[in-house]
């Protein structure tokens, strides 16, 4: 089974997918897939988090800051993954040098392809991503691509999951599919 799950900051998406891994594993192997490169202290803190919150819950990290596909190489298809986020995946790929904040035009399609490629490959997946695309303001260019790009991805994922979750201030709506019991 594969879900997908995207909402806004601090809506509890990772938490919903830690139980979602955590059901699916059904005491078998699980791995999260970590996807951020961490920039500052702010996300060195929100990466301590995430570790004292998946703490004794058997996981298995994956450093995955931009080859998803290397990153499985070791990993068991049949085990269940939690990849958090998409969002985090496609900074690193789209801006490959952050201080200059020139984008590869062809990394957002990449990336939406090896996420697609990942979600069928895997037996269980759970897919974190955030609805950054969701407000009607506009942005500067580079900011705008990567809004678009997280939209695609996302769209590409809802199309192939068996079931799309919307979070929003702790609460969660399903778009498509069922949750495992």
């Amino acid at each position: 089974m594969t879900v997908l799950i995207s909402g806004g900051s601090k809506s509890g998406k990772s938490l919903l997918a830690q139980e979602l891994t955590l059901r699916l594993a059904n005491g078998g192997k699980r791995y999260y897939v970590a996807t951020m490169i961490p920039a500052d202290e702010e996300d060195r803190a929100r990466i301590r988090r995430h570790l004292a919150e998946r703490e004794g819950m058997g996981f298995e990290t994956l450093e995955c800051g931009r080859d998803l596909s290397a990153a499985l190489q070791t990993a068991q298809p049949d085990a269940a993954f939690l990849l958090d986020s998409t969002t985090a995946l496609l900074m690193n790929v789209l801006f490959p040098d952050p201080v200059s904040c020139e984008t590869d035009t062809d990394a957002a399609a990449r990336c939406a392809d090896e996420l697609v490629a990942f979600a069928r490959s895997v037996r269980h997946a759970v897919i974190v991503s955030d609805s950054l695309y969701a407000d009607a303001a506009h942005y500067d260019g580079s900011t705008e691509v990567f809004r678009r790009s997280l939209a695609r991805i996302d769209r590409a994922l809802a199309a192939v999951c068996d079931v799309v979750i919307e979070a929003a201030a702790g609460n969660f709506t399903i778009h498509k599919g069922e949750l495992p019991l």
